[in-house]
């Protein structure tokens, strides 16, 4: 859940992270926590399964960013969470794992996305 009572489902539909890409439908939420903290809009939920074991930081998130940037999930119980798309054709989703020798981005889309409106 993503605060107050907001699903997975709630927010997305048939959405697939493959081949440097995300595709699939983002819906528009107008209520919740997401909402409260960033504003109406569409919000994407992921969760991080493939984490390199050794890795000592994970960063996530959209570039250029809503706001907040790459966020640190190394540390989240759960590893997952919800990010805004503003532009799905100009932003991309990153993440950025390191240890102490090397640094590892993957870098996915998000054009292949469907943003439903209010």
């Amino acid at each position: 859940m993503f605060g107050d009572g907001v699903t997975v489902a709630d927010m997305q539909t048939d959405v697939v992270v493959s081949n440097g890409a995300i595709t699939g439908t983002i819906k528009y939420l107008d209520e919740g926590a997401l909402v409260n903290a960033h504003g109406a809009g569409n919000f994407v939920a992921l969760k991080f399964t493939d984490i390199d074991p050794s890795a000592t930081s994970v960063m996530v998130g959209l570039e250029p960013s809503y706001g907040t940037g790459l966020v640190e999930i190394i540390n989240d119980p759960d590893k997952d969470g919800g990010f805004k798309i503003t532009d799905k054709d100009e932003q991309v989703f990153k993440v950025v794992q390191s240890n102490a020798t090397t640094t590892k981005t993957q870098t996915f889309t998000l054009s292949g996305l469907t943003l439903e409106s209010e």
